[in-house]
């Protein structure tokens, strides 16, 4: 039996106009402008807006108590500052053009080449074919309709293997440092001694048991340093380490906000870039002027005017909102951490984490994750991604709450100027700091040690 009932909800949904702000204020600068460039390719109903001057401004136009709607003046004149230039860096030629350029002096017939850049393009962004040679011959049968067999992708892997840079197209670290030793254009009495060590004791070497390799070997300490230094002048990223790898060839960081002392206060700018002012078409509006549509043709394009405007007026609302919401985020994170910003002294960085920012602005705490994400601020002393300014806090013995970096800071000190034959452990770690004040444990000083991308004491071992 059916039975109707009413019930009561309360939702809460986002407008057009927020989804539209909220991926907005998630953009750095340069998909920004992107982004402005594309909304106005699409539609008509945009335009650039000229220079301000009182005879193109429509507002300035209208006579004394005209009701014209508003949404008809939207015209978006950002007081953001103009970007710096900042340089172009030179798009690179990347590392797999470069090896089908050096695999083409090979006089490989277009069978051979097909397989060979497909053999290329399975390398990953270090240089490295981390997927056998059986699977790689079943897909080369499927997606090119070539029959190849393991032996000739050997033979083609070991051409590849000749290319520079050295080391590209290893199946591991161990054959990829051994394909670079054994090119070594200045070969010394250690390249050999080198080579046994990668051939016979690699396990060990990777684990630093150089007493072990020492001993089994049957070599003195010098000798046995001269092959480690060896290895590790050789390159074990041949393809990431040049940076330009397939999916970050020339990466260029564009600051979002501009921060300059003026008469000793802090005067920040929301930096536009190359976005330009926007408004509304004219044509378009007056062609909302126009009499009633008759027909239903006329009835059809009025509909599609009117939606045109509606999605334009809402797009530079959306820009309004992003500008206004990124810098008064901005501005909150200044006044947080003024003391810092004033003369960049890492230590008077405050504890800071999400919430204390959307206290302060009164924006919800995604809203600040989002608006902190990818952007980057340009100080008069440096440049900085807006990650950089929070952090957690630790309490020194003396009560005081400091800034995780300071810690950092410290740790990173201390094992650049540690002994490098007897390295310190964590424990001692933690001892120094305390010396300095502060009282973590063990555990902690390990968190922010590999955070800082530092090797436990015994990695770090030299002979």
């Amino acid at each position: 039996m059916l039975k109707q009932s009413l019930q009561q909800k309360l939702q809460q949904r986002l407008s057009p106009l927020q989804i539209q702000a909220i991926q907005l204020i998630t953009l750095p600068v340069m998909q920004f402008e992107q982004r402005v460039k594309e909304e106005l390719e699409e539609n008509p109903a945009l335009d650039e807006a000229p220079e301000e001057t009182d005879e193109n401004n429509p507002a300035a136009t209208l006579p004394p108590g005209d009701d014209t709607p508003a949404y008809k003046l939207y015209d978006l004149r950002s007081p953001a500052a103009a970007r710096p230039e900042f340089p172009a860096l030179p798009v690179k030629e990347n590392f797999r053009q470069q090896l089908e350029m050096q695999m083409g002096f090979h006089g490989l017939n277009d069978r051979a080449r097909a397989v060979a850049a497909f053999l290329i393009g399975s390398l990953d962004d270090d240089g490295y074919l981390r997927r056998d040679l059986p699977s790689l011959a079943d897909d080369i049968a499927f997606r090119l309709g070539v029959e190849t067999s393991v032996e000739e992708l050997e033979k083609l892997l070991r051409l590849l293997q000749d290319c520079e840079p050295l080391g590209v197209g290893a199946r591991n670290l161990r054959e990829c440092l051994l394909i670079q030793l054994r090119r070594r254009t200045a070969p010394t009495a250690a390249p050999s001694l080198a080579g046994q060590i990668l051939e016979n004791y690699f396990d060990d070497f990777v684990k630093k048991h150089y007493d072990k390799i020492q001993a089994r070997l049957g070599v003195d300490s010098a000798s046995l340093k001269a092959a480690v230094d060896e290895i590790k002048r050789l390159n074990p990223r041949p393809a990431g380490s040049s940076g330009d790898s397939y999916n970050e060839q020339a990466r260029q960081i564009v600051p979002d906000f501009l921060l300059e002392p003026n008469d000793g206060e802090l005067q920040l700018s929301l930096l536009r870039g190359n976005i330009p002012s926007l408004q509304l078409n004219r044509r378009y509006l007056q062609l909302l002027d126009n009499r009633t549509p008759a027909t239903a043709e006329e009835r059809a394009a009025a509909a599609f005017v009117k939606q045109k405007m509606e999605a334009a007026a809402r797009f530079i609302e959306a820009i309004k909102q992003r500008q206004q919401t990124l810098f008064s985020t901005m501005q909150a994170i200044i006044d947080y951490q003024h003391s810092y910003f004033t003369d960049g002294d890492e230590s008077k960085l405050r504890p800071m984490v999400l919430k204390h920012i959307a206290a302060m602005t009164g924006y919800d705490i995604s809203t600040v994750s989002r608006v902190v994400n990818s952007k980057f601020i340009q100080t008069h002393f440096g440049i900085f991604p807006l990650k950089y300014f929070f952090s957690e806090g630790v309490k020194t013995t003396a009560g005081t709450e400091v800034s995780t970096h300071e810690m950092r800071n410290i740790l990173e000190e201390s094992i650049a100027n540690e002994n490098k034959k007897h390295p310190l452990t964590d424990r001692q770690l933690m001892e120094v700091l305390k010396q300095r004040g502060y009282d973590v444990a063990r555990r902690t000083v390990a968190k922010y040690r590999e955070q800082l991308n530092i090797p436990v004491a015994r990695l770090r071992v030299e002979i």
